[in-house]
């Protein structure tokens, strides 16, 4: 199925099922980074936009345990960088009505949260088409080892995605209902 289809149908689904109810276990979240030796360091989000799962209250969760919190700034060219965010601290509303940190501290996250449209079994996601992600993973990558763990509703698994060679996998896919991990493979 394209992928322009897949992304119609399930943000119409997502937008239909939205309930804030439904949340991601943050005791699951500490529990990956401590399997994965992740004390301490940069936890790189999201604000959630568009029926997105809200990381937010995650985010400063991670702050109280003395995690760094950092949210991404668009840039030119379908960029992205990460600053780091208070959650205390206001934010600016971009072109695209999201809000962004203020630049003050570029950062590279240890742990980067992942918004998703859609994922398939083989742990690739489907954003809005835009390819932020993707580019600023495959750029992540070069710098440092870091964790990507994607947040979705349990109901925004497909079969399968068409990828392309810019597509990147993610590491871990969290959803309301299960945890996804590294090498394991689902139906």
């Amino acid at each position: 199925m394209l992928k322009k289809i897949i992304r119609k149908r399930t943000l119409n689904i997502r937008k239909l099922k939205f309930d804030s109810k439904y949340k991601i276990n943050f005791i699951d979240l500490l529990e990956i980074l401590k399997q994965e030796k992740i004390q301490k360091g940069i936890i790189g989000g999201y604000y959630p936009v568009n029926y997105e799962i809200d990381d937010l209250d995650i985010l400063k969760k991670f702050e109280k345990k003395k995690y760094k919190v950092s949210l991404p700034l668009i840039k030119k060219n379908n960029n992205l960088d990460f600053y780091l965010w208070p959650s205390n601290d206001y934010l600016k509303i971009n072109k695209y009505g999201i809000p962004e940190p203020n630049k003050k501290k570029l950062v590279y996250p240890d742990v980067l949260l992942v918004p998703i449209v859609a994922f398939d079994y083989r742990k690739f996601r489907l954003g809005y088409g835009g390819g932020y992600y993707d580019r600023y993973i495959a750029r992540l990558k070069k710098i440092k080892n870091f964790l990507s763990i994607g947040l979705a509703f349990d109901f925004q698994k497909v079969k399968k995605i068409k990828v392309n060679k810019f597509d990147e996998k993610l590491d871990i896919i969290i959803t309301n209902k299960k945890i996804y991990k590294k090498w394991e493979l689902f139906f």
